[in-house]
């Protein structure tokens, strides 16, 4: 699948700038929005404001956390189609696992410097 349109769904300020230097490194074609809180990504992609390919999640976010946010997505159907991958800190397996049991795509834990992120990014991109 070829993914143009990105979101990013994370309230982590200096993730959302990590994020999407390493999204143009790899290729500037690519479009990326950013909303830093859950809820309100769901009512412009229920409103059809954000129209993405693919969307990142974080986990841990205020009021609305990334798996509740999972959960809404996947039970609409006119959403549960846009592929969610997990981009988060944590390293828990049971996490993982019980995110791709909800519908996530894959789950890609946050490196620790920007050179990993783009290596880990660019399979998904290329």
């Amino acid at each position: 699948m070829i993914y143009n349109n990105i979101l990013l769904v994370d309230d982590d300020e200096d993730d959302q700038e990590i994020f999407i230097t390493a999204v143009q490194q790899i290729n500037p074609q690519l479009k990326c929005s950013v909303e830093s809180e859950a809820i309100i990504a769901l009512q412009k992609l229920e409103n059809k404001e954000l129209v993405p390919d693919v969307i990142f999640l974080d986990l841990n976010m205020p009021v609305m956390n990334g798996q509740q946010f999972l959960v809404e997505v996947k039970k609409r159907e006119e959403l549960k189609h846009i592929p969610i991958i997990i981009f988060s800190t944590s390293r828990h397996e049971p996490t993982k696992l019980i995110t791709k049991q909800l519908g996530a795509l894959d789950f890609i834990t946050k490196p620790d410097n920007f050179t990993t992120l783009v290596e880990v990014l660019k399979p998904v991109f290329c």
